[in-house]
């Protein structure tokens, strides 16, 4: 954006100092005429010649100065409107007021099309919305299926993961005792290893957990379902949790329960692979759109790895597209996770 700006400045600039040269242009062509038809003859004094021209150069620099600045100005002001537009629509917070008339050339043209755009867009946005909401009635109907699959889902991950580690915890077990008399160290090394073992099975353990949460928010506002799923997870977890949730956001169930998923998800990477001792949600309800922010101090990841898989970042971008949104993920080896959704609020209106 700085960029951007200093470029219009130099715009400017550039645009009066060809008003200025254009300006001495005209005025060297005007006395070249008058003087060649005889219409202008030389002051007799040349002091006062020299005073008369310095006069004409002043005024045309100071024209070119004050026409190139008002003209360059007033596409600059235009194309800003217009940057400005683009910006706010690329973060998925842009408001529902038309962009003013810019003009008839091909400034106001764009920002005629650009109007057009943006009324698909809301009118997409609205329509997935929408979507979304009657995906979330058809859920509800479906349920009994839906638990049936997540208990499925669980066993699947406890007898991967969790059974696993404990099987792996109680062979090294085995070996600790039956090493313990004849090589210490080594016995000591295996205790070691079973004590991380049992880290990863309690931390696998714990993120299910956070996953036996009822699927969907049982009629329960959002503000309200988080509150409740941070303060459980509060008390099972040695980790520093805090929140600040808008209780005044008012959403479509099918949003509800999509950024609700997603904040399981989040929580469920934290609690699985970032290693954190520190977790933050902030949900705020802006003018026209939701804004929901998860960070944390953990180990964080490469985002050009395919490690970023099994963060579960390809269904919350699914998510977040259902609904319209967009998401922004931030994250670098040693300097933690933060994501950053946000989803515009349409009208009853606009989705009907």
């Amino acid at each position: 954006m700085d960029s951007y700006k200093k470029r219009l400045t130099n715009m400017i600039w550039r645009s009066m100092a060809e008003s200025i040269v254009l300006c001495l242009a005209v005025l060297t062509f005007i006395v070249y005429v008058l003087y060649t038809a005889k219409f202008l003859t030389p002051p007799v004094p040349w002091t006062q010649g020299i005073k008369i021209g310095a006069m004409l150069v002043g005024g045309s620099i100071i024209l070119g100065s004050a026409y190139g600045y008002w003209s360059s100005n007033r596409t600059t002001r235009r194309l800003e409107l217009l940057m400005e537009t683009m910006q706010m629509l690329e973060i998925g917070s842009i408001s529902r007021s038309t962009l003013p008339p810019l003009g008839e050339d091909e400034i106001g043209r764009l920002g005629e099309q650009l109007g057009r755009i943006l009324k698909k867009w809301e009118e997409q946005v609205a329509s997935l919305q929408r979507l979304s909401n009657n995906n979330a009635q058809l859920a509800e109907k479906a349920r009994v299926s839906a638990i049936i699959e997540e208990r499925q889902r669980l066993a699947r991950e406890l007898h991967d993961a969790v059974s696993q580690q404990l099987f792996a915890i109680s062979m090294t077990a085995t070996a600790a005792l039956r090493t313990l008399d004849k090589d210490f160290e080594k016995a000591q090394r295996q205790i070691h290893l079973i004590e991380e073992m049992s880290s990863v099975a309690q931390s696998e353990m714990r993120a299910l957990l956070l996953h036996l949460r009822p699927v969907h928010l049982e009629g329960k506002q959002l503000s309200e379902g988080l509150i409740r799923l941070l303060q459980e997870l509060k008390a099972k977890v040695p980790m520093d949790i805090i929140w600040e949730v808008d209780d005044e956001i008012a959403l479509s169930k099918g949003i509800e329960d999509h950024l609700f998923r997603i904040v399981q998800e989040a929580m469920s990477n934290a609690l699985r692979h970032s290693k954190a001792t520190r977790l933050e949600l902030r949900m705020q309800q802006k003018s026209g759109w939701v804004r929901l922010l998860i960070r944390d101090n953990g180990v964080g990841f490469d985002l050009d790895e395919e490690k970023q898989t099994s963060y579960g970042l390809s269904t919350m971008r699914e998510r977040v597209n259902e609904i319209g949104g967009s998401l922004q993920l931030v994250t670098a080896p040693g300097s933690g996770t933060r994501i950053e959704i946000r989803v515009p609020i349409m009208t009853e209106g606009e989705e009907a």
